[in-house]
């Protein structure tokens, strides 16, 4: 990507935290050997005042609370930008106006989202997250020439509605959220091993690690099918959970095969297809255990 006057198309989101890599542009390969497909440029703003590197502070005294005035926090910009160049003003008004804005939106965050979790791994750092669409303040998609669109600054962009944070995936039934947060509160329900598991299976299915998530899937199945048995009062989970029983074989032979290298099509459909039958027999335990 260079300046002048040809146009990039980009798509940009703003986070209320930080992100986790430094600020700077950042070049994303999609297989090694292929020349760069896009540029993530991340930038840091309103950043509070920086103390002091290694002054020593002591705790202080605070007078009542409506004294306080919140914590000035910072907000990150991620631009992403494809390094294919628009072939004219024409073309680039053309490509903004027939975009699918949620495809393209979906694509940007799945690379902003393999930023964020290399990062993670390159610093060994557990509790640094990936992003959804629905955490994002504000995302825009548009295109400008190079060195504008680099600067977060763009000739012509649209500025999507905002996303609802933690919307529920198609087919996801809605469960009664805060009764069940009120059933954990109080003791009368438990989070179970086998959920937090299948979180991280999902977050590594959306993302398409797949040998992460077949990995985590045989652990994830293994659990439910221990966690899941006593609750057999249900209606229709015991039926779920033989279901389950019966997947075991192929997960475990696709978390073989996950260990040994890649996945082809018919072991990821595995994966799919198992995740979200747990994904199911939760829902149902979880909807027919609140009282």
């Amino acid at each position: 990507m260079t300046s002048g006057s040809r146009r990039f198309c980009f798509v940009q989101l703003e986070f209320p935290w930080a992100l986790g890599p430094e600020a700077g542009r950042h070049t994303i390969r999609e297989r090694l050997g292929e020349a760069p497909a896009c540029v993530l440029v991340l930038q840091v703003l309103g950043a509070p005042e920086r103390r002091l590197v290694g002054r020593q502070r002591r705790a202080r005294s605070l007078g009542p609370a409506p004294e306080l005035q919140p914590e000035a926090v910072l907000t990150s910009r991620a631009t992403m930008i494809d390094t294919a160049p628009l072939a004219g003003p024409a073309r680039a008004e053309r490509w903004l106006s027939e975009i699918d804005a949620d495809a393209v939106t979906a694509t940007a965050v799945a690379r902003l989202n393999r930023v964020l979790h290399a990062h993670a791994a390159a610093t060994a750092d557990p509790y640094l997250r990936e992003v959804s669409r629905g955490q994002a303040l504000v995302v825009r998609i548009g295109f400008g020439t190079g060195e504008h669109v680099a600067d977060g600054r763009w000739e012509r962009a649209l500025e999507l509605p905002r996303a609802p944070s933690g919307a529920l995936r198609p087919g996801m039934a809605v469960l009664r959220p805060q009764e069940r947060l009120a059933a954990l509160l109080a003791g009368r329900d438990a989070v179970l091993a086998c959920e937090v598991l299948t979180l991280r299976v999902r977050l590594d299915a959306d993302a398409e690690r797949w040998r992460e998530a077949a990995l985590g899937l045989r652990i994830a199945l293994q659990a439910a099918l221990a966690e899941l048995a006593p609750w057999d009062e249900i209606a229709g989970l015991p039926a779920r959970v033989d279901e389950l029983g019966s997947r075991l074989d192929d997960v475990s032979a696709t978390a073989d095969a996950a260990l040994a290298g890649g996945l082809g099509d018919a072991q990821i459909e595995i994966v799919r297809s198992v995740l979200g039958r747990i994904e199911a027999a939760l829902r149902a335990r979880t909807a027919g255990g609140i009282g």
